[in-house]
């Protein structure tokens, strides 16, 4: 027997407050990026990171969803996306690590990618949810068009038995 879930759907707020928090991370970023005293060659790099950390972060989350009833992915690719949030973790605080600039400047890149990370994976959970809570009402609403056409038609043949 498949397990059932009961879907609520998130409110307005928590959805704005959700993209919110994405947006703001993105911008802290984006501006830590620009805005770092060092080089090109650090700034690109740090870029590089923080895109790899983003698209790694949405497909962990992806995968983990996916799988969380039984594997359905293959075990080389649940393998690579856990591998490559690794590498992208690793690669950026490396860089940020050996970036010749000002501790404050670290820690300010630092709790933006944190923020960055956390904001990503409860953004891919958020619309999950909804898109999974849309699939379980048009379900719902199939099942129960089903259900009265076979109340329908079983009325119909019973008025025509007794005829």
């Amino acid at each position: 027997m498949a397990t059932r879930y009961v879907m609520q759907r998130d409110t307005k707020a928590w959805q704005t407050q959700v993209w919110t928090a994405f947006i703001l991370a993105v911008m802290a970023c984006g501006y830590g990026v620009l805005n770092i005293p060092g080089t090109d060659v650090d700034r690109g790099f740090l870029a590089i990171g923080l895109f790899f950390s983003l698209f790694a972060c949405f497909a962990v989350a992806k995968t983990e969803r996916d799988n969380r009833d039984g594997q359905v992915d293959t075990q080389g690719w649940v393998m690579l996306v856990w591998v490559a949030l690794a590498a992208a973790f690793s690669i950026t605080a490396w860089g940020l690590w050996r970036m010749a600039v000002d501790g404050w400047v670290k820690s300010y890149l630092l709790v933006s990618w944190l923020f960055l990370v956390s904001s990503t994976f409860t953004l891919a959970k958020m619309l999950r949810d909804r898109h999974e809570a849309d699939l379980m009402a048009r379900t719902a609403a199939a099942e129960k068009a089903e259900r009265a056409a076979e109340r329908g038609s079983g009325s119909a043949n019973g008025e025509a038995r007794q005829a």
